[in-house]
């Protein structure tokens, strides 16, 4: 949380800088340059951003290929975006909307589910569930033909 709130004044400072080192070492062609070079950064990064849409948009809300996997590739600090990414669809939001900590659910055919919450956007925790294994697991058909057999 202490790095967002640094973050969100640095980067900015930084652009500045940038600027003003542009222009005191190359005049207004430099901070032509400067800009087209953050510029192209953003739109890089709304580039991403919209490609990322597009192919959650294309698949059901909070489903994952396989949910313990996603378990696996999980890592605190990873913002919503790169884990929508991994999943490539939007998680179902399971707590109440606009507010923190925002939670979002993955689930994938199997039933095992993984609830992820998000604070500021990054990831703080997540939990795997998975559903009850039966304990006597049914025998298979071809083991039950040979014991008949001999």
């Amino acid at each position: 949380m202490f790095f967002q709130k640094i973050q969100r004044i640095v980067i900015p400072l930084a652009a500045l800088a940038a600027l003003i080192l542009g222009y005191r070492h190359y005049g207004w062609p430099g901070v032509a340059l400067v800009g087209g070079g953050l510029i192209m950064w953003q739109l890089l990064h709304f580039t991403r951003m919209l490609q990322v849409l597009k192919r959650a948009a294309n698949r059901p809300i909070g489903h994952v290929d396989s949910a313990v996997m996603l378990n696996a590739r999980l890592r605190a600090g990873l913002p919503l975006l790169h884990v929508v990414a991994m999943t490539r669809s939007l998680g179902q939001l399971e707590s109440p909307k606009d507010t923190q900590p925002e939670r979002y659910r993955w689930s994938d055919t199997s039933g095992s589910t993984v609830l992820c919450v998000f604070d500021g956007g990054k990831l703080q925790s997540w939990d795997l569930q998975r559903p009850a294994q039966n304990e006597a697991l049914p025998e298979p058909a071809h083991a039950a033909a040979v014991e008949s057999a001999s």
